[in-house]
């Protein structure tokens, strides 16, 4: 059997030098290719996800009653903030990009892949925000993979968010069970 061949590690220095070039495009070089758009509309549509998230958890925030509601209002709470976190990250990605982010109210339920919720009860609150978590887990492992090694720095972001929605997911199927 022949050992495989080594291949050497070398910068592209034409890459480097049409890099040197479009200084209005930022951050973004010719090398993010035709995947540019189609990343930032990903972000869009998470960026709805968070953002109707964020309403789901405060409207259950201020509605939940009931013997336990002050503890899991409180993870409401909580979680909605860090989703507020989570859209921050991608409106700011989205601009990196050198695009604009969408948060027009009239479209954000249309492109969230998660649902908005009026219950009313702390139990169809929790499960409701659960699956909304595990949607959410789901589109942000599919949008790492689509994405793969065509723009590191949003994939190192979707993945920090994931991570963050996988401790949500967990930290509301525990609730359930109490």
């Amino acid at each position: 059997m022949n050992a495989p061949e080594h291949q050497q590690l070398k910068l592209d220095e034409q890459a480097l030098q049409r890099a040197r070039q479009h200084l209005d495009d930022g951050p973004v070089t010719p090398s993010y290719g035709p995947w540019r758009d189609e990343v930032v509309q990903l972000l869009q549509d998470a960026l709805a996800t968070e953002l109707v998230c964020v309403l789901r958890y405060k409207r259950h925030y201020f509605t939940a009653h009931g013997l336990s509601s002050p503890r899991i209002a409180e993870e409401f709470l909580e979680h909605a903030t860090q989703e507020a976190v989570h859209a921050d990250r991608l409106a700011e990605r989205i601009v990196q990009l050198g695009r604009d982010p969408d948060f027009n109210p009239d479209s954000l339920t249309k492109r969230s892949h998660a649902d908005y919720d009026e219950t009313s009860d702390l139990k169809g609150m929790l499960r409701s925000n659960l699956i909304a978590e595990r949607v959410a887990v789901e589109a942000y492992r599919q949008m790492i993979q689509l994405i793969g090694d065509k723009d590191p720095t949003t994939r190192r972001i979707l993945e920090e968010v994931l991570a963050e929605e996988e401790e949500h997911a967990d930290d509301l199927a525990d609730l359930l069970k109490e």
